[in-house]
């Protein structure tokens, strides 16, 4: 990491300090962008339409390269809306329907914005595909996806941008992506994602050696924790928000990478904190999504996290400590477990969870269980599910109780291996929802 970070530590209930950081990041706003061209995929919603924003309020113009024209039926918003939401912010926008696969609409898109802008100066490639599946269970469908999005698109649009890049005087290339993090652990529970993932960084190592000659800067931003969006929200629950943080953070890390001269910085992995840690500003906690929680943050992907740290972020607390034992006569916690989620069955949780779960329980109560969530008023049980499960669940007993009763969130299980998920990974996270009903209980 080459960006330092500073020493200031800000106190919870310092109200100077806060307000020191805040104008710190008003001052990242000094029109330093007015009248650049920045060329972002994946802008019509989440960190792209966040950093698509932020350059707005400098008066830049914003070309929304993305693929959503018509309203997405769990995802808001359009390219269309988003140009709106820039304009009223004070930039001018072209919305453009891209598909980062498709040569020939990626090149179109590119002569539209230089018609009508006249270059282009800045390229983020934001657009991403994401499966956190195993390699059994990744369908050659998908894993083309996601290479062909995240990989090839970021090599495309890049490449295509790159002879206007030439000419302008504020050449900038970002890539949402991670650190090369060559840990096992990031490769072991979802290596076609790791790989496709790994392709846009690759980019930057490449292109930023390959153009500095050319003065165009080639960097790559990353999160330090979750960052919650309508993405985000669709893969993991509305509960997503209480460990995460505003997309706004990236937007204003963003802003402070591009406003740079090129030749100050290229080839870089940057961490979002830390790129706002050495602009001064120190308070993190007004990125948070619920402020109170502003400790217990989920680490993103490829950091340099242990898996016991990842762990830590997980506990909500002793919650485990002050369990009833469990009333079952074989006394196992795993057959008391389930004898609680039975008694929370209803006709509106099998609604709105809509699937049927099979359960595979290693260690010193290992067994088959079953939740049917999707017929009737929901039935659980030993043994084989009454119907195909859409998701099959893997893990030790004592993980498994950890994460049904809170000490143990299914997101951090689930990316430190501790927990194996076959089939609908969305219908897998629903759980979440019957696991914070079942806590509230024990």
């Amino acid at each position: 990491m080459d960006v330092p970070a500073t020493d200031n530590v800000i106190s919870s209930g310092s109200e100077v300090r806060r307000a020191a950081s805040l104008a710190k990041i008003k001052a990242l706003t000094m029109k330093k962008l007015a009248g650049r061209t920045l060329f972002i995929t994946g802008a019509s919603r989440g960190i792209g339409k966040a950093i698509a924003l932020k350059a707005a309020q400098d008066g830049a113009n914003v070309v929304i390269a993305a693929k959503t024209a018509e309203p997405h039926p769990k995802l808001p918003g359009t390219i269309y809306t988003a140009a709106k939401e820039i304009e009223a912010a004070g930039g001018k926008a072209l919305p453009c329907v891209v598909d980062v696969r498709d040569e020939g609409a990626v090149r179109t898109a590119i002569q539209n914005a230089v018609a009508k802008f006249g270059g282009i100066d800045i390229v983020v490639n934001n657009a991403s595909a994401i499966s956190l599946t195993p390699t059994e269970q990744t369908d050659m469908k998908r894993y083309d996806l996601m290479h062909q999005i995240n990989t090839r698109g970021t090599f495309l649009v890049s490449k295509e941008c790159i002879p206007y890049l030439r000419k302008s005087n504020h050449a900038h290339i970002l890539n949402i992506s991670p650190p090369l993090n060559m840990a096992p652990l990031w490769f072991s529970n979802h290596v076609a994602y790791t790989m496709a993932k790994y392709g846009m960084s690759m980019c930057v190592l490449g292109m930023a050696r390959e153009f500095e000659n050319a003065n165009i800067a080639v960097n790559a931003l990353w999160p330090r924790t979750a960052i919650h969006t309508a993405a985000m929200e669709m893969l993991t629950g509305k509960e997503s928000d209480q460990f995460s943080r505003k997309p706004e953070i990236m937007a204003d890390a963003a802003y402070a990478i591009l406003s740079k001269e090129p030749r100050l910085v290229t080839g870089k992995f940057l961490i979002d904190d830390e790129v706002l840690k050495a602009e001064g500003i120190t308070d993190m906690k007004q990125y948070a999504c619920v402020p109170e929680n502003a400790d217990k943050l989920m680490p993103d992907f490829f950091l340099d996290v242990e898996p016991e740290k990842l762990v830590e972020f997980a506990a909500e607390g002793s919650h485990a400590a002050s369990l009833k034992k469990p009333t079952s006569a074989s006394g196992g916690k795993i057959e008391g477990l389930f004898q609680k989620i039975e008694s929370l069955l209803s006709e509106e949780i099998v609604r709105k969870t809509g699937a049927v779960y099979e359960f595979k329980v290693k260690g010193e109560e290992a067994g088959t269980w079953f939740a049917d969530l999707k017929n009737g008023t929901g039935k659980v049980g030993k043994g084989n599910p009454p119907a195909t499960a859409d998701a099959v669940l893997t893990m030790d007993s004592k993980h498994f109780f950890d994460m049904f009763t809170g000490k143990l969130k299914p997101a951090n299980a689930f990316m430190t291996g501790k927990l194996k998920i076959s089939g609908d990974l969305q219908k897998a996270m629903k759980l979440e929802k019957l696991m914070g009903g079942l806590k509230s209980k024990l």
